[in-house]
């Protein structure tokens, strides 16, 4: 119960509304345990009628008593029925209670965790993969709402019911009431072990599913290499092999399963055997009525499922437990990505990199070694090297997804680290080398970058990258589906819409990370002129490898390994000896193979 004492504060929060609930579980119970008195009197009523009228053969007063049974035997029926419908009642109003209690808590949970997420830094997503973090909000929340839910519920329906219905037992006959309870123990425990079992193996059908699951989602989403492949038939072997692993553990619970009812009806079956049984002895001595026999087999039927419920909550209790370690875990984490002394500027967009060095937590990669350069406000400048020099790392540390390991990054000259993250970050545009669409239409991926935008600066971002041609030829325009990640666009069109989405919000920094890479050189040069023409006033920063996306910048920076090895303008770099020029020299010979080609 360790792991669940982080749930108090949420029991705590809703107490008023679970202690309603305990009112109305104990209410629901006496009226689930009256009608078995009544039955017993019933049944002694009957016997005693039986042995008057059998008194009062031949006189008048026999048809009196038969009316007065069958108006009392009436009577009686009325009161249980009412009971019942009573007791129904109270049953609903009990769920709707603690049962809603569960799901407000399921809600403000998931809602805590999700916020959690968005908090953490970068660095937290590169360790864990999405699917880990989908199932920690979903199937492990949906654990803990068990324990929350039926959990408590069934703790406290078994606890009132055994404190009502077990002296009221005791009080009619203590010898009876001991061999009645003697087998609920043997099922609770049974049902625990089985149930263990059942958990068990649900989960390894679970884990089954998944990978079944995942291998016809790849195998679909990449049909078309299986196809130019021909491996088809191989894909079959390897479905048919994961198929029959999910029928043999889908048959192991099967087989539990079938063994489980059976076993709860014997035990049951036997309670009222020896309820039967050794309460047919206590007749015999005297010690107690027919009718009391009746009675406590309402007893152990009243009884039979709290008992039974018990293993099942136990094991329930297990469950949410471990969940909520799977959570605890991701809830104690706290980000490193904090502001020191909260600053809000109206960015200028002037930057300054001091001797920075960066090193990666989660590899241990060293990205950049002492690295500096200085970006004057309004200037478009450009970060040029091979794959894996550090490029990307620096449009990183600029959204402060990371913070440097030494140095400084001073932006209008205060020091990142004391900005307002959400402040600064909202006067930002930033195109990520891997582009990311929302399956939602075009037009409203452009304006994500401010959702109040209306149409005419859609469009008009849209003309800056380059898009608003292509959109138009599409039959919906901007209200066009793309897909999950943008599936239906090609990789220059997926590219140019999240140029867009990051100009409609007239960002005062923007940071470009190999954004124009799918496009040809036609489409790139035509963007690169109208963003010239934009960003004026807007310092922009041109993460590339092609010397085509970055020969217009006023600033140059060449990095290599982690080092900035050269900086000056296009002109400048492509006389000087080093590896723009060698960069520029073998670009320019690729190009000039294709055009002969």
């Amino acid at each position: 119960m360790k792991e669940l004492k982080y749930l108090n504060k949420y029991l705590y929060k809703y107490r008023f509304r679970i202690l309603v609930g305990v009112v109305f579980i104990c209410v629901s119970n006496v009226f689930q345990i009256m009608p078995a008195s009544l039955v017993r009197h019933s049944f002694d009523l009957m016997e005693e009628t039986y042995r008057e009228y059998s008194l009062l053969n031949g006189f008048e007063e026999r048809s009196r008593l038969a009316e007065l049974f069958v108006s009392s035997a009436f009577l009686y029926g009325s009161i249980i029925l009412l009971m019942v419908v009573l007791r129904g009642i109270f049953l609903f109003l009990t769920r709707q209670t603690i049962i809603k209690v569960s799901r407000h808590i399921e809600y403000d949970l998931k809602n805590e965790i999700y916020q959690h997420y968005q908090t953490l830094p970068l660095a937290f997503y590169r360790r864990n993969n999405t699917g880990d973090l989908m199932a920690r909000i979903s199937e492990d929340v949906s654990r803990v709402r068990m324990y929350l839910g039926p959990a408590i519920m069934y703790s406290l329906n078994m606890i009132s019911l055994f404190a009502i219905c077990i002296p009221v037992m005791f009080s009619i006959n203590s010898r009876l009431t001991f061999f009645v309870l003697a087998p609920l123990p043997i099922l609770s425990v049974s049902i625990y072990f089985v149930n263990n079992m059942i958990n068990q193996r649900s989960e390894a059908i679970q884990k089954s599913l998944s990978g079944l699951s995942t291998f016809v989602q790849e195998a679909f989403s990449g049909i078309r290499v299986l196809k130019s492949f021909v491996r088809e038939d191989a894909s079959a072997e390897d479905f048919t092999r994961e198929s029959n692993d999910y029928r043999f553990k889908t048959l192991q619970l099967a087989r539990v399963n079938a063994f489980f009812f059976p076993t709860i009806m014997a035990l049951i079956g036997l309670s009222t055997i020896l309820t039967i049984y050794v309460g047919g002895l206590e007749v015999g001595r005297g010690a107690i009525t027919v009718g009391n026999i009746g009675e406590f087999v309402m007893y152990v039927n009243y009884l039979v499922w709290p008992v039974t419920a018990l293993g099942w909550v136990s094991s329930i209790i297990q469950r949410a437990a471990a969940s909520q370690k799977r959570l605890n875990d991701f809830l104690k984490q706290q980000t490193d990505i904090l502001p020191g002394e909260n600053k809000e500027i109206r960015l200028q967009g002037e930057i300054e990199f001091q001797d920075v060095d960066f090193v990666y937590p989660d590899s241990g990669i060293e990205a950049l070694k002492k690295a500096n350069l200085s970006i004057q406000s309004g200037q478009t400048v450009a970060i040029v090297g091979p794959t894996g020099s550090g490029k990307s790392t620096i449009a990183n540390l600029l959204l402060r997804l990371y913070d440097p390991v030494k140095g400084r990054i001073m932006i209008d000259g205060t020091d990142l680290r004391d900005l307002n993250i959400t402040q600064y970050r909202s006067q930002v545009g930033y195109v990520p080398q891997d582009v990311f669409l929302f399956s939602d239409s075009i037009g409203n991926n452009v304006s994500f970058g401010d959702m109040e935008m209306d149409q005419e600066k859609v469009e008009s971002a849209a003309k800056v990258a380059d898009l608003y041609d292509n959109v138009k030829e599409f039959p919906d325009g901007f209200n066009t589906k793309i897909g999950e990640r943008g599936i239906t666009l090609s990789g220059g069109q997926k590219q140019r819409t999240s140029i867009a989405r990051a100009l409609i919000r007239k960002p005062k920094l923007l940071i470009l990370d190999d954004s124009l890479s799918a496009v040809d050189t036609e489409t790139e040069n035509a963007i690169l002129n109208r963003l010239q023409e934009y960003s004026e006033k807007i310092t922009t920063l041109i993460i590339s490898h092609r010397i085509s996306s970055v020969k217009l910048a006023d600033r140059i920076f060449v990095i290599d390994h982690g080092e900035i090895v050269q900086s000056g303008s296009h002109d400048e770099l492509v006389k000087e000896e080093g590896p723009y020029q060698r960069l520029y020299q073998k670009q320019r010979t690729s190009e000039e193979s294709q055009e002969i080609s």
